[in-house]
């Protein structure tokens, strides 16, 4: 019998608790990226992707979880089915059928010039450009799947870009993923570089989601190791359920300081897949499971100059709890809202987001509301 403070051990139980929470879901293969007819009444979303996957063909949008020395490029219009529930992806039992599933409806194959070519092109109009970077345990159709979701969900007028690192796309691939987040670092850094030339304070936008979260920081900390203050202060950083250890957190934003546009973490007690990473990993807190309530919290966040928002409060769609952030719908007016009160700028320390009014609020006021309604 292995014992219980082994990483063994811990691993063992950790694959045995993630296989719990996945129970029953399967996995979208490459197949779905197939192109396919267009449905009239479908809305589109073009989506840009840089990969740090091996492409498996040449000339093809299909890769897998080896690392590519050079980063990879893409266009691809992702269709959004008429029946469309928000939150979800309408994935395909076989082939894509742009009628009932989200599908690819057209795509083409870049080179890094004619992808940032395009890119500068296509932004010109929404003015902005959203950059997303998945978390670990995922494969690229479904990063690619996700942004455009949100995007469609969430009306975000931004140029979506997805940026997909090699994850090995299983629960077994946590260790492995850690390393292949990492290896992406400079390549992340160096397309927050290319999309900020030329661009105001507050067009580019980063979005990391879990282990994401991880790699967006570590691309931050090297630009700010690399004196990259013109390109730290044209980003506007969006953290959702962050798995980075809070102690490391601290470290990071140490060395990032305060950037001009504070970085807001979305974070949630309830958590299971951080609870699980906690464990496995044997460390302390994670960044996405932070208590906003605790005066501590509160006090640390101020003093990094970051914006904590509990999103608990939004009905959970997993059974792991850790996809509060594509409710797009309800969760992005609110952010797009709480900026605009401040003058474009978000605010540093801890707050709730009311999913009842679709407002952030201290959470202080929260529950000084709920007292008086029970006077």
């Amino acid at each position: 019998m292995l014992p219980k403070n082994s990483a063994v051990y811990r691993v063992a139980l950790v694959l045995a608790l993630a296989a719990n929470l996945a129970a029953c879901v399967s996995r979208p293969g490459p197949s779905v990226l197939e192109t396919v007819r267009a449905e009239p009444t479908a809305k589109q979303i073009k989506v840009y992707a840089v990969t740090t996957r091996n492409r498996v063909t040449p000339n093809t949008n299909i890769y897998d979880a080896g690392k590519s020395i050079d980063a990879n490029y893409a266009e691809l219009t992702v269709s959004i089915p008429p029946n469309h529930k928000p939150s979800e992806i309408e994935w395909p039992d076989k082939k894509p059928n742009a009628r009932k599933n989200f599908a690819v409806v057209g795509q083409s194959v870049l080179d890094r010039q004619t992808f940032l070519n395009d890119v500068q092109k296509d932004s010109k109009t929404p003015g902005k450009i959203g950059v997303f970077v998945h978390g670990y345990n995922s494969n690229f159709q479904e990063s690619l799947f996700r942004l455009a979701q949100i995007t469609a969900d969430g009306n975000i007028k931004a140029t979506p870009i997805a940026f997909s690192w090699p994850s090995q796309g299983a629960l077994a691939g946590y260790v492995a993923d850690k390393d292949s987040a990492t290896y992406s670092r400079d390549y992340l850094a160096d397309l927050m570089t290319e999309l900020t030339k030329g661009r105001g304070n507050d067009d580019v936008y980063i979005f990391g989601h879990s282990m994401g979260g991880w790699l967006v920081m570590e691309a931050l900390r090297q630009l700010k190791l690399e004196g990259r203050d013109d390109v730290l202060s044209r980003l506007t950083v969006i953290l959702a359920a962050p798995d980075i250890d809070s102690d490391v957190f601290r470290t990071q934003t140490h060395v990032i300081g305060k950037m001009k546009h504070p970085i807001t973490i979305l974070v949630a007690g309830d958590d299971r897949a951080l609870a699980v990473s906690k464990f496995i990993s044997a460390s302390t807190q994670r960044v996405g499971t932070l208590d906003v309530k605790d005066p501590k919290v509160q006090a640390a966040a101020i003093e990094a100059g970051v914006e904590l928002i509990d999103i608990s409060q939004i009905q959970a769609t997993d059974s792991a709890r850790h996809s509060r952030f594509a409710d797009a719908r309800l969760l992005f007016p609110a952010l797009t809202a709480n900026a605009q009160r401040n003058n474009g700028i978000n605010q540093a320390g801890a707050f709730v987001f009311d999913a009842a009014a679709a407002t952030i609020s201290s959470p202080f006021r929260i529950v000084s509301g709920v007292l008086k309604q029970g006077e």
